[in-house]
């Protein structure tokens, strides 16, 4: 505003001095030769002030456009930012929601399917008790193995002490009451890829070692006894979440092998036995 107002007032002066420079001679007014020279300087000086500050003007309303633009432009990525995380939830919650589902059928929770004897569940959960990295559900029969105890980051090689945990969850599955009892063995990661060679090489995605973990797993309960017709192994990457990945120790908790104990009657995709109906 102030701009156009110095603006007005140059082109007041400027256009009176124009009116005395280009007066014609027959008005009867003299204009002394070094006043005539003096306004003729002015209206000059004032002509190209007058340009500048046109062409101030024009950027000025150059980068009020500009600021504008990008105003719209952070305001819409801003809403698209929303929109995903909306997104991101609603799938976190949809995983949770199919990860139950799953637990439930592999555990067997209707119709009194899949429970584990008293003594089986009290065994494993002195187990627990001893190795912090192994959670025990007694209500689902679902065991969870901590990954960063058992590998090592990148790898699928079992650490030395995780023989010793695996050896007595396998005691346990020898005894006669667990002997027709069934193993799903179940790897997960965390959302983080594989960014070192040659970890990289020979896991290109997290399916290839979440299922070499869960088959390491089940090649160890093997060694110590346990049947391999009785075992099934699964790996679902970075896509069973059970915390966001947002931090070093969410990241942790879904860095995990889980182990499935199943009764016989309940339904797995590809054991035959489980559901005859459908082959």
């Amino acid at each position: 505003m102030i701009a156009k107002d110095r603006l007005r007032d140059n082109l007041r002066v400027a256009l009176s001095v124009a009116f005395l420079v280009l007066l014609p001679p027959t008005i009867g007014c003299v204009v002394p030769k070094a006043k005539y020279a003096a306004l003729e300087t002015q209206n000059r000086a004032l002509l190209a002030q007058n340009r500048a500050q046109l062409a101030e003007i024009e950027n000025l309303n150059v980068h009020a456009r500009n600021t504008e633009d990008q105003l719209r432009r952070t305001e819409e990525n801003l809403a698209m930012l929303e929109e995903a995380d909306g997104l991101d939830r609603r799938q976190l919650e949809n995983y949770k929601a199919e990860r139950e589902e799953m637990q439930r059928q592999f555990a067997g929770l209707t119709a009194g399917r899949g429970h584990l004897s008293p003594e089986v569940s009290r065994r494993l959960a002195d187990i627990s008790k001893r190795y912090p990295s192994l959670v025990f559900d007694p209500q689902t029969g679902i065991a969870k193995l901590d990954t960063d105890i058992l590998f090592d980051s990148g790898y699928d090689e079992l650490k030395p002490g995780a023989d010793e945990l695996l050896s007595e969850v396998a005691d346990v599955l020898k005894t006669p009451e667990t002997a027709d009892l069934k193993l799903m063995v179940v790897g997960h990661t965390d959302d983080r890829r594989m960014a070192k060679r040659p970890a990289r090489d020979k896991f290109p995605t997290n399916f290839h070692l979440s299922t070499a973990r869960a088959v390491a797993v089940a090649k160890t309960l093997e060694r110590f006894g346990i049947n391999s017709d009785r075992m099934g192994v699964a790996g679902f990457a970075e896509h069973q979440p059970i915390a966001p990945n947002v931090s070093p120790a969410d990241r942790r908790k879904n860095r995990r092998v889980e182990l499935f104990v199943l009764a016989p009657t309940v339904p797995v995709i590809g054991w035959t036995e489980t559901i005859p109906s459908m082959y």
